[in-house]
């Protein structure tokens, strides 16, 4: 399991690009027929993605976790952004299309994960964090979702917003999770942007075209850099930090909190004339 250890204001404004791109986004995920985990400092989230695809992947648990199973300690959001797919939980099976999104309880100890068509195998992006009470395990299909409109055409930000795992939806101890789409022709997201220091926050950008990027903006508002973000790649967020971006064609992304509330509406909003 990867250790990403996050940077604080002061030394985040004297990183190269190099650096930035090390500290605060996760690439090499997905990989056929692996369960991928990145472990991060902040809030002791854990990222990862699982893509079986001749045979299951089992969720293990890691040393770093000082745990008897993965998710001892932990509950676990899971979103599939490939093929259609399973997951089996302590004997019970959720069968997951693109789209379609599974919270797994605290204490669930036994994780594996299917494919149905090795062809077009599913790939499960996984976020998980520390819970110290208990929930139950549920799945929500994409069709069940009411997705909320935002943004305009003519600010290229026409979007839906899908919440899954949330106070009025999934319940959790504190992970809030769901995904947004932007409408053909727009391009940005998030846009006025906000900060939450409450909460951490973690982007996956999915459905990037491969000859494409999304270029993510970070910082706080008067020490803004970028990240240059390809298909199923992770941004990472500090509370300290804004998070928006702007891709060269239409995408999708995955966002997940943990931290001091899950209120999704908590944020602090900046103006665009506030960026420098």
């Amino acid at each position: 399991m990867k250790l990403l250890q996050m940077a604080d204001p002061v030394r985040y404004a004297r990183m190269t690009s190099e650096e930035l791109r090390q500290t605060f986004l996760l690439e090499g995920m997905f990989t056929p027929e692996r369960i991928d985990l990145a472990y991060v400092d902040l809030d002791r989230a854990v990222i990862g993605s699982a893509v079986p695809t001749i045979a299951a992947l089992t969720l293990e648990t890691q040393p770093e976790l000082r745990a008897e199973y993965f998710l001892e300690r932990r509950e676990m959001g899971v979103l599939n952004t490939g093929g259609p797919g399973s997951v089996t939980i302590d004997g019970v099976t959720f069968e997951l299309d693109k789209l379609d999104c599974l919270y797994i309880s605290r204490g669930s100890k036994s994780v594996t994960f299917n494919s149905k068509s090795f062809s077009s195998p599913a790939a499960f992006y996984l976020l998980s964090y520390l819970a110290h009470t208990e929930y139950p395990t549920r799945m929500v299909k994409f069709a069940e979702l009411k997705g909320l409109e935002l943004g305009s055409a003519e600010t290229c930000n026409k979007r839906t917003i899908y919440k899954a795992i949330y106070r009025d939806g999934i319940r959790s101890c504190q992970l809030v999770m769901g995904f947004t789409e932007l409408a053909e022709g727009s391009v940005w997201n998030t846009m006025p942007p906000h900060t939450h220091m409450r909460r951490s926050e973690i982007y996956l950008y999915f459905d990037v075209p491969a000859d494409q990027r999304v270029v993510h903006l970070m910082g706080p508002a008067t020490e803004t850099r970028h990240l240059l973000v390809a298909n199923k790649q992770a941004a990472i967020s500090p509370g300290w930090s804004i998070h928006a971006g702007v891709g060269t064609a239409s995408y999708s992304f995955c966002w997940g909190m943990g931290g001091e509330n899950q209120v999704y509406s908590d944020m602090d909003a900046l103006g665009i004339p506030e960026l420098l």
